[in-house]
């Protein structure tokens, strides 16, 4: 079972293949942002991976981090499963934006259907 380390929030194990998003805001209880409801169109659930980046990324994160330029400063926790231990700092939550909500419930499998590429940097 993979470890996982949010920063401020403390260590948490985690069933493998969990999505990042989700355990970070239920296993971790952060309010990490996730206004499109984990389908990689609005960049809220974004995370620094402080170790255990993983190797690869799907195509619909690598569109949204180009459009926000934010390739090799973030990625989107609705798009990573945990696979492996991983330390990541939340930046964004619903508290530091003031919204009202962290957005709906995202599913439980990655969505869209993930196809995976080798991350750029």
């Amino acid at each position: 079972m993979p470890e996982l380390e949010v920063e401020g929030a403390g260590t948490f194990d985690v069933d493998e293949d969990r999505r990042l998003v989700l355990a970070i805001e239920e296993d971790a209880g952060v309010d990490i942002m996730h206004s499109c409801e984990g389908f990689a169109r609005c960049s809220t659930c974004r995370v620094e991976f402080l170790e255990g980046d993983p190797e690869d990324m799907t195509q619909a994160e690598l569109r949204m981090l180009e459009m926000r330029d934010l390739v090799g400063e973030a990625r989107l926790s609705c798009q990573i499963l945990v696979e492996h231990d991983m330390k990541v700092r939340v930046l964004m939550t619903v508290s530091e934006t003031g919204a009202n909500s962290p957005g709906g419930i995202p599913e439980e499998e990655v969505t869209p259907e993930p196809i995976y590429d080798e991350r750029p940097y």
